[in-house]
Parts: C-alpha cells; structure tokens; sequence
C-alpha cells in the first residue's frame, strides 16, 4: 500500500497560547505594561485583605474567604490591566495602515453597535475608506486615510442617509494621522462618547433602512482587514 505523504497541514495556535504571545511581545515593547499589571494585581489583593482583616477578626472563614478572593480578584485585575496594555501595543502595530480601522470595528460591533468592519465607500486610488455603524446614538461613519479626500466619502455618504434614514444623527469619527485626528485605541471611546437618542424600535427601523443600501465597494490591492483582525476577548 502506498505511503500516504501529504502533509498535514499546521494547526492554529490555541487562543490561550496566542494570549501568551501578545503579552509577551506587550512586555517586549512596553517596559511599564508587566510592573503596572502586577502593582494593580497586588493593590487589588491588598485591598481585599484589609476588608477580611476589619470584618473576619477573630474568624478564619472570613478572613480565608476574603484573602482567596484577594487573589482571585487580583490576577483578574492584573490580567486586564495587561489585556489593555496588549491591546494598544497591537493597535500601534497597524496604526496608520489601510484597513486597519475595519480590524478594530470587531471589538466595536455587538456591544450595542451594529455594523460591519468592511468599508462602505472606498477611494482605490487613495485608499481613503470610510465604515459606518448605527446603535442607540444613531449613525456613526468613520473616515479613514486622507482628511480631504474622505471628506468626500463622508459627504457622499451623509447624502445617502438623508434619503433612507432622515432627522436620524449622524456622527463622523475622523481617523486621518492628524494631530485632529482620533487614534485606533480610542475610536471605541470617541464611538460611545455620543448621546443615546434612539430607543430600541427606532433603532430596529434604522438598521433595517440601512440594509436596503446597496454596497459596491471592491476592496484595493493591499487592504485586507482580517488579516489585521484584532483578538476579541
């Protein structure tokens, strides 16, 4: 019988080891990032024990039960502290690279956000590409590559709003590598910054008025956002 010699093709790294991974490149790259991670680890257990200490005198169940929550409580918050470390060091990495706006848009959407990381409008010529969510503070477009030339985008894309989805507000988020301009770490943050003014059946009506938008927007030559995709967590 003849030998099988394909070769099996190389399984993915689990999502614990490429946890390990991106925390040992944070602390390659960030030299405060395990220091800051440890001293909140230990602040937090520190805090729990002096809560056991005052309530569990003289009782050693409180004060075990107090002290393991201590150091629970403590790697989580080390833990985090390093995940939001990790998390700007891997948005450093893609800064200012077409596409990578579409790569944090997945850590965005599902968290009361609807949308896609796929642009809605693209300009091959100057990569300039703009995205577009819609969620409780109405519709957010945001502009990605040069001010100027986005700017068109954004303009064209306002006046197809207006027709499907009128007096809903409009935001733009402006990701342009200028000093005016948001960064990937806080696009998240500048997103939900924005004032809630749609209840949840308005928001239902607007999505499903987005939808009826047609998209033709064929991706150029050197943009691909999943392979910048950020990890979710």
């Amino acid at each position: 019988m003849a030998k099988n010699n394909s070769i099996k093709p190389q399984r993915e790294p689990g999502q614990f080891k490429q946890l390990l991974r991106l925390w040992k490149l944070t602390a390659e790259q960030d030299k405060k990032a395990v220091p800051m991670a440890l001293a909140a680890g230990a602040g937090a257990f520190l805090v729990a024990l002096v809560i056991g200490l005052i309530l569990g005198s003289g009782n050693g169940l409180i004060l075990g039960s107090w002290i393991t929550l201590g150091v629970v409580g403590g790697v989580l918050t080390a833990m985090i502290v390093l995940s939001r470390k990790a998390e700007a060091v891997a948005y450093g990495r893609i800064e200012g690279q077409p596409g990578a706006v579409g790569a944090v848009l997945g850590t965005i959407v599902k968290r009361g956000w609807s949308g896609s990381d796929t642009p809605v409008a693209v300009s091959p010529k100057s990569q300039d590409l703009l995205y577009r969510i819609s969620g409780r503070a109405g519709i957010v477009l945001i502009a990605e590559g040069h001010r100027v030339g986005v700017s068109r985008l954004v303009e064209e894309e306002k006046r197809k709003l207006a027709k499907v989805t009128s007096g809903v507000p409009i935001h733009v988020v402006w990701v342009c590598n200028d000093e005016h301009s948001t960064k990937l770490a806080k696009i998240r943050v500048e997103v939900n910054r924005f004032k809630r003014t749609l209840n949840r059946s308005e928001l239902s009506e607007v999505n499903k008025r987005l939808s009826t938008l047609k998209l033709n927007v064929p991706m150029p030559k050197g943009i691909d956002p999943n392979r910048m995709r950020m990890q979710r967590r």
